[in-house]
């Protein structure tokens, strides 16, 4: 039981995931990967009905762009139930979803110390 002022947790050990997901069989991961970039599509609003976890998505991508791990993360859900929810919100048209962002690239030694001895003459 939750105060006034106090956030209740979105789900609780109580709910099993197969409830959360209507007990659909989740996504493969090449469609949303763990790093795929989501955030709500512009002037939607939130479905009728929601259930408390797509509520919860609903908030957590209004701020901006979240990695799939990161939504799961938040909401203490298995990621392959997040991975659901986010592509239900994504075949509905409410979130855009932005590929993974490209690994870094390793630099070799002398470039980085190229760099570091030009930001040391810059600060002194």
């Amino acid at each position: 039981m939750t105060t006034p002022g106090e956030e209740a947790s979105v789900t609780s050990d109580f709910v099993r995931s197969y409830v959360i997901t209507g007990g659909r069989s989740l996504p493969s991961s090449d469609d949303l990967a763990l790093h795929t970039l989501v955030t709500l599509a512009p002037e939607r609003t939130l479905p009728l009905g929601a259930g408390p976890e797509v509520r919860a998505i609903w908030e957590l991508c209004a701020g901006g762009y979240l990695s799939v791990a990161e939504v799961a993360g938040h909401l203490g859900l298995p990621v392959g139930v997040a991975r659901l929810l986010l592509t239900d919100l994504f075949e509905q048209g409410h979130l855009l979803r932005r590929a993974e962002p490209p690994r870094a690239q390793n630099v070799d030694r002398a470039t980085l110390e190229k760099v570091l001895n030009g930001l040391q003459s810059l600060i002194g």
